[in-house]
């Protein structure tokens, strides 16, 4: 088809950009044929390396149903040429004033060319046997041309893009993971300068509410990581404390068995001479050759089964000795998801009495108490300091209930 024309019609002046587009348009296409709708996708996806919107797409798109091919081809037509009022309701009711704005854009950027007519009117002229000659409107062969680099862009923008997500997805995790291990070590009383670290989170956090360049994101992901090495590090120095606190306080524990066995017993290999309430030192005979000396409660059993009535459920029957409640303990360390290391620990600084108390508070208390096994730990640290025993939490939960009644 012939082209008659390079040049604007009206006032609009001739440029250099109009220029190097009309060259472009009429310049050998490295691919002779693509795929009209492969093609806009490609340019959807890369449209912010040439510099389009959403609504000049909108246009182009509307241009691209007037090509009956679905096909750029080489030595095709490709030329269209609608009307603004029809182009208009193609481009689903789009104001003309602005769908003139989004032509000239398209044409700025080098994707389609203009070829006006005399009178700057869109029309075709056809020979005797209905074949057109000569079309002045928009011509569309600059995509063609320009198809291996709309291709290129479209695949580094979605290499960019996968490389933000997983960048995002980083810098969430290790947010996550360090908000999380900050509660646990809030919860559980330990050092460590959480509400400083708490506000650098939040901070985190509503960055990452907005859509950010590789730049800040990784800017974000080492802050996050900083944080999180610090939490980390908090919590490390924390258990050290407590095992150098436990250890010169214990004797040796032998275990024998797996550990998913169910019902880890301790029978204690030294003789305790108890005066009240014996029967503590006998609790449960297997698996285990030594356990730490139980020391009994300054509060009395009947004292501590009217301020944790919970705990009864926990027992086969009725709780009538310490060894029930021992039982009971052993029993519910695994249903509150406390670690065995976290129980063992509590078994040996506090004795196993204790820390049967001590869990039969904990729940009576069970709403209260976000983690079980950050609280318990947090208690035989203190109890392993002589900062912690059984007496004033049981006689708390009395108090409360008195309360409760009146």
């Amino acid at each position: 088809m012939e082209r008659l024309t390079v040049t604007p019609f009206g006032r609009q002046a001739m440029t250099a950009g109009l220029l190097a587009s009309q060259a472009a348009a009429c310049a050998p296409a490295e691919w002779k044929s693509v795929g009209k709708w492969e093609i806009f996708r490609a340019l959807r996806t890369g449209r912010l390396a040439w510099g389009v919107s959403d609504r000049d797409l909108t246009v182009l798109n509307a241009l691209l149903t007037f090509l009956p091919a679905d096909r750029l081809e080489d030595d095709a037509a490709l030329v269209v040429y609608p009307s603004n009022r029809v182009l208009a309701e193609r481009a689903h009711g789009m104001a003309e004033s602005t769908l003139r704005r989004h032509l000239a854009a398209l044409v700025k950027t080098g994707l389609i060319c203009r070829h006006d007519s005399p009178n700057g009117k869109r029309y075709a002229r056809r020979n005797r046997a209905g074949e057109v000659i000569s079309a002045f409107g928009f011509d569309l062969r600059p995509l063609l041309v320009r198809a291996p680099e709309i291709v290129t862009a479209a695949e580094s923008a979605q290499a960019e893009a996968e490389t933000l997500r997983l960048l995002r997805e980083r810098v969430v995790l290790a947010c996550r993971d360090a908000v999380k291990l900050l509660l646990h070590g809030r919860d559980a009383g330990l050092p460590g300068t959480w509400d400083a670290w708490d506000d650098a989170l939040r901070l985190i956090q509503r960055a990452l509410r907005r859509k950010l360049d590789r730049n800040n994101l990784a800017a974000l992901e080492t802050a996050t990581r900083d944080v999180l090495e610090a939490v980390t590090s908090a919590l490390t120095s924390a258990d050290e404390t407590v095992e150098n606190a436990v250890r010169p306080q214990i004797d040796t524990v032998k275990v024998s068995g797996r550990d998913a066995e169910n019902e880890r017993h301790l029978q204690n290999s030294d003789k305790d001479n108890l005066e009240s309430e014996p029967g503590c030192e006998h609790h449960v005979q297997e698996h285990v050759i030594d356990k730490p000396r139980a020391k009994i409660p300054p509060v009395p059993l009947p004292l501590i089964l009217t301020a944790c009535p919970d705990i009864a459920s926990f027992s086969p029957g009725s709780i009538k000795d310490w060894p029930d409640l021992i039982a009971a303990g052993e029993r519910l360390h695994r249903m509150l998801g406390i670690d065995g290391t976290v129980w063992r620990s509590a078994l040996r600084v506090m004795g196993a009495c204790d820390a049967a108390v001590t869990l039969a508070c904990m729940v009576q208390r069970a709403g209260q108490i976000q983690s079980p096994g950050a609280y318990l730990r947090s208690l035989t640290l203190k109890a392993a300091n002589g900062a912690f025993s059984t007496g004033p939490m049981v006689m708390a939960l009395l108090n409360t209930k008195a309360g409760q009644a009146a």
